[in-house]
Order: structure tokens, then C-alpha cells, then sequence
């Protein structure tokens, strides 16, 4: 049995899937755009992640773009039964790496085509509407034809299940109102909890909730706190993050992303990091501190 068991499980499209994933944003090139450096490197990372237990992988084909779905596709394919892949549609890339919204019904089947393209697929386990707000945090606005343009396609045969990206709680109260939804993927970590109550009612409806930039993102999460707590358990601060995420409630799951195989094993010790009541207490202070100063 995997170590990553001992964070516990979710159902995922069907599956149970441990709640330590692995997100492929950052095989990419720089900027999430072009190819890696290195694509043997790549396609070990990504071979590391399943021989690990990750049974959870999240990529779309804007990442290069099509490049981590290539990645994918050429190290894993065909893929283990109990595998998820989660993908997303709406937004391209343009000639020179700028994120274009495509949010159109036109747009969001041709994302849906490539992705099974690129991954060599026939349908999509789990395909997340990413909604095109601000850069990194959701905006108030009606998302019901992209939803029915995804739920059509679903009905098709292309896409198994749905999830949102960048969205408000209304949101997805707009979005369960046309398709079930699995998942919603929002910015969440240690010092930016906006989302606290959506988690919790996302929880009992049994919906998984899926952090993105859970470490920080393109500024990695620095406090002297974090680092305190760290030292003190013997660990790293970004495990540290990550085994917060896992306590904070039972229906969060995780996706941290690396290109490297040393950072990919640092990440996945997290999954069995034990946080004692005293470093949980000074870890849920952060995020009182950080909301003061919002």
C-alpha cells in the first residue's frame, strides 16, 4: 500500500483517488509555454508520480500549449484503470504565451477535442469550466452557457464529469443548477483562504475541492511562522503547507506541481506529515493575520 493512503481518499469520477495528486502545469516550458528543457525529464517525473500511488493527475491543453498532455500521453499511455485525469478548457494560448479567454460554446468543443487528442483519449475523466475572472481570483457573473456548453458535451460522451475553476460560490450554485458538479478549483492556501466556507459547504455535499497554487503559486509562500513550525517537526515549509491543506478538511485534494524528481518526493512525503494541535494552532494564526491585512 501507498504512503499516500495515509492522507486519505476521495471519489472521483467514479474512482477513489488519494488525496495527494500531482499537477502537470510545470512541465511546460517557462511561462507554462513551449517545451520543457529537458522532456526525458519530464517523462520521468511524470512515470515517478504513478509508480508513487498518484492515482490523480491535473493538466490542460493550454499548459505549453498541448505540451503537457503530450508529456502525458507518451509516459503513461495506456493509462492504469485507476488513474484520473482531470483537465481544463477555457482560455488559449497566443503565439507569443499571452492566456486568451475562450469562453465561447465553439471554444470550449474545440478544447474538449484537443485534449482528447493530446492525451489519447476517447472521453475525459473529469473536465473543469475554468472561468475567466481576474488572473488568479473569481469574478460575480453568470457561467450558465459555458456550463450547458460542457453538459452538452458530456451528454455526448466526450466528458464524464464536470468541475469549475476560478469561480464564486454562487457560481457553482448557478453551475449545480445544469450538471452535476465533482470539483471546484480555486486559489486556496495557508494565507489565502477566501474560500473557507465554500470548502465546508462543498464538504457536505461530498464535492471535492482542489487548491491551485496550494504552495503559493509563481511567489512561494514565505513566513517566519511556517518555517518555525517546519523546523521544529523536521520537515520542509512547503510540506508543511501541503499537510495543512490535508487537515483542513477532508474533501480537499491536492495537486502540487514540479518539474523536478527531488521536489516531486518532497512533496509526496507530505502526505504522511502529522501535524500536532500546537503547529496546527500557530498555522491557522497565519490566515487570521494575512485576512487582517486584506
Amino acid at each position: 500500500m501507498s504512503k499516500l493512503s495515509s492522507a486519505g481518499t476521495f471519489a472521483l469520477a467514479g474512482r477513489t483517488v488519494n488525496r495527494m495528486g500531482y499537477g502537470a502545469m510545470q512541465l511546460a516550458g517557462p511561462g507554462v509555454f513551449g517545451p520543457p528543457k529537458d522532456r526525458n525529464a519530464a517523462i520521468a517525473v511524470l512515470r515517478e508520480v504513478v509508480a508513487s500511488g498518484v492515482n490523480h493527475i491535473d493538466t490542460s491543453d493550454f499548459y505549453g500549449p498541448h505540451v503537457t498532455n503530450q508529456l502525458i500521453h507518451e509516459a503513461l499511455h495506456p493509462y492504469r484503470d485507476d488513474l484520473v485525469i482531470v483537465t481544463k478548457v477555457g482560455a488559449v494560448r497566443g503565439s507569443d504565451g499571452a492566456w486568451l479567454p475562450a469562453q465561447q460554446p465553439e471554444d470550449i468543443k474545440r478544447g474538449i477535442y484537443h485534449n482528447l487528442r493530446n492525451l489519447g483519449l476517447e472521453r475525459l475523466d473529469v473536465v473543469n469550466m475554468r472561468i475567466v475572472g481576474e488572473v488568479h481570483a473569481p469574478t460575480e457573473g453568470s457561467i450558465a452557457k459555458q456550463v450547458a456548453a460542457l453538459a452538452e458535451l458530456q451528454q455526448q460522451g466526450l466528458v464524464r464529469e464536470i468541475g469549475l475553476s476560478n469561480v464564486t460560490a454562487r457560481q457553482v450554485a448557478e453551475a449545480r443548477g445544469i450538471a452535476n458538479i465533482v470539483c471546484v478549483q480555486n486559489h486556496y492556501n495557508l494565507v489565502h483562504r477566501a474560500d473557507d466556507a465554500l470548502i465546508d459547504e462543498l464538504a457536505s455535499q461530498g464535492i471535492a475541492y482542489v487548491p491551485f497554487f496550494p504552495l503559493g503559486g509563481f511567489t512561494p509562500l514565505q513566513s517566519s511562522t511556517l518555517s518555525n513550525v517546519a523546523a521544529s517537526l523536521g520537515a520542509t515549509p512547503m510540506q508543511v503547507a501541503l499537510a495543512w491543506l490535508l487537515h483542513r478538511a477532508p474533501n480537499i485534494l491536492l495537486i502540487p506541481g514540479t518539474s523536478s524528481l527531488v521536489h516531486l518526493r518532497e512533496n509526496l512525503q507530505a502526505a504522511s506529515l502529522s501535524l500536532p494541535n500546537s503547529a496546527l494552532a500557530e498555522l491557522d494564526e497565519m490566515g487570521q493575520v494575512a485576512t487582517q491585512h486584506v
